[in-house]
Parts: C-alpha cells; sequence; structure tokens
C-alpha cells in the first residue's frame, strides 16, 4: 500500500518562481512536490536563464 491519499484541495497551492502565478499539485509531482519550484517546462527554462517573465 503506498502513502495516505489526500484530496487534491487539502494540498497548498505554490507560486511559479518564475512567473509569479499560482500553481496546485499534479499527480505527476507526487513524489517530488516539496522540490517543485516552476508551474511548466517554459517557466523551467526561464528560470534556467536567469531571468524573470513579467
Amino acid at each position: 500500500m503506498k502513502g495516505a491519499h489526500r484530496p487534491k484541495a487539502a494540498i497548498a497551492p505554490k507560486i511559479c518562481m518564475a512567473c509569479g502565478r499560482p500553481f496546485s499539485w499534479r499527480r505527476k509531482w507526487a513524489r517530488d512536490w516539496e522540490q517543485v519550484k516552476t508551474c511548466s517546462e517554459r517557466c523551467k527554462g526561464v528560470l534556467r536563464q536567469g531571468a524573470r517573465q513579467d
């Protein structure tokens, strides 16, 4: 049996470090939600370049 099931609403949303928009938990991030910093692959690329979108 895997971990305890938590409804999506019980997991607090985060703010994207690249674009500043809020984003919520996704199933594909279940194992590493604590390390997720961006809402998308595009924002991940922006963050790697060191620039911030506005």
